[in-house]
């Protein structure tokens, strides 16, 4: 029976989800704690607006979650790399680029290039990997465990390809 689940079903060899959802109950635990001070201190306790506050702050939040979820994930498998909401076959991928130097007076070239996930640039508080792929172009792919992701990439593409790691 084929697999549903595509790329997603298969065992991950790195993983970031975007965001967690446990983020989701912050607001609201913040406003039980109020509601809790409330009790304790004072001769006016305000229900209504608590539970209206804790409502919409999970509200908002939710679908921060789900789109960071959708947007900014990454999952490498040992035959594709997902970066948000696009997907590279690993044997589109010919080489994973050397680190840009922090301290060097000219950019790497791909640290220019077009940013994998069909996002305008690399998502805030990622770092960009540096990709060539098989038809020469440049791409970046990027992830918040840069060091974790390279790692895993250099690998997989390496037994992509045959040659081993």
């Amino acid at each position: 029976m084929p697999d549903p689940g595509g790329a997603d079903a298969r065992a991950p060899l790195f993983l970031e989800e975007g965001a967690r959802w446990r983020t989701v109950a912050y607001g609201p635990v913040f406003c039980v704690v109020a509601l809790v001070i409330e009790l304790v201190t004072g001769p006016v306790v305000h229900w209504f607006a608590l539970t209206l506050f804790a409502a919409i702050l999970a509200g908002i939040v939710s679908v921060q979650v789900a789109a960071a979820r959708r947007h900014v994930s990454v999952l490498l498998t040992d035959s594709v790399l997902r970066q948000g909401a696009e997907e590279v076959p690993l044997d589109e991928i010919d080489e994973v680029l050397p680190e840009a130097d922090p301290y060097a007076d000219e950019p790497q070239p791909w640290e220019s290039a077009r940013t994998l996930g069909e996002l305008s640039g690399v998502p805030r508080r990622r770092t960009g990997i540096g990709l060539r792929l098989r038809d020469g172009s440049l791409a970046q792919a990027w992830a918040r465990d840069d060091e974790g992701l390279r790692d895993a990439l250099t690998a997989a593409v390496a037994d992509a390809k045959g040659v081993a790691s």
